[in-house]
């Protein structure tokens, strides 16, 4: 008795065009992912947690306050009613709005600037390696490390009109006290000596750090074909420090636009509103109150984020540019 091994039946082919056209192979399945795509997406995990909870939901929380009409019992139990771009019409007919918005622009552009100035000339300074550089360098970090708290009291007590260090050495040299603190004239010029005495060691921690990247023979070859110091800073220093200058301008911006301890602590953003900027009034208006406003408070957050995101955009479509061929 023979067996008979029956082969699975074949489909017939088709006939395309006068030829023989077979069907198409299955489709195959899709690959599982490797071990190395778990661990690319188990170290992305943590980051992207910590961006949706720490940065995500708060700016969604935000834009909802500044779209919505809350008290205090509408903030504790979520029924605040929708009222659109009614929160931002309020703030940009609020007669604080235009010397918020110019003191905020004159604290931050004046801010950047000495802080980028003396930061570049003590990191050019510093950058000539003698002795006891390291120390006094290291000395120069004190007013970044120190607690905003611990700076921003220590600024109130120096500039005290009745008891302050300043005033006393102006009454030594004969010129009668200033009201630093408590004038209308002198207030944001105080808040913003302070917030440059503290801004001050970052730019030159970190212009520094772009100098010891500059190759020294550059600066032989201009010495050797007559290049004095100003030339050489000119044409080659701050050439090659350009990127570097950049994202120390960007974050120093958008670190200035949100300064609110300093300021609060030596000023209150008073007197008479003489030194409140956007970010000292945002807490007026949510927190400083007795009836707090929160979505007023809320819009004028958001339109600091707005600000420093623009800001930002700005910067990478420059570094584009440039990167470009």
């Amino acid at each position: 008795m023979t067996h008979t091994t029956q082969l699975p039946d074949r489909q017939p082919a088709r006939v395309r065009n006068g030829t023989p056209h077979t069907a198409p192979p299955p489709t195959r399945q899709r690959r599982r992912p490797s071990s190395q795509q778990w661990a690319a997406w188990g170290f992305l995990a943590p980051v992207t947690l910590y961006l949706i909870l720490f940065y995500a939901y708060p700016l969604y929380r935000n834009i909802d306050l500044s779209l919505r009409h809350y008290t205090v019992r509408s903030f504790v139990q979520g029924d605040a009613p929708f009222t659109g771009p009614a929160n931002y019409l309020t703030v940009f007919q609020d007669p604080t709005f235009a010397p918020a918005l110019l003191h905020t622009a004159l604290f931050t552009a004046v801010c950047l600037a000495f802080q980028y100035a003396i930061g570049l000339a003590l990191a050019v300074f510093f950058n000539q390696h003698f002795r006891l550089s390291t120390t006094l360098r290291a000395l120069f970090l004190v007013p970044w490390l120190l607690p905003l708290i611990v700076s921003a009291s220590t600024w109130s007590w120096m500039l005290n009109s009745d008891s302050g260090i300043v005033n006393a050495a102006l009454h030594a040299v004969g010129i009668g006290p200033v009201s630093w603190l408590t004038s209308p004239t002198w207030s944001l010029v105080s808040v913003i000596t302070a917030n440059i005495w503290i801004g001050v060691p970052f730019n030159l921690v970190v212009l520094h750090s772009g100098l010891q990247s500059i190759p020294t023979s550059l600066y032989e070859a201009a010495a050797l074909d007559g290049a004095n110091a100003w030339q050489r800073f000119w044409h080659l220093t701050f050439p090659l420090l350009r990127p570097v200058s950049a994202i120390t301008l960007l974050l120093g911006l958008v670190y200035t636009l949100k300064v609110f301890d300093i300021i609060w602590i030596m000023t209150r953003g008073g007197p008479a509103d003489s030194s409140t900027t956007l970010a000292t009034w945002s807490y007026q208006l949510g927190f400083g109150n007795a009836m707090p406003a929160f979505g007023p408070g809320a819009a004028v957050g958001n339109l600091l984020v707005v600000t420093a995101l623009v800001f930002g955009l700005i910067y990478v479509k420059v570094q584009r540019k440039q990167q470009a061929p």
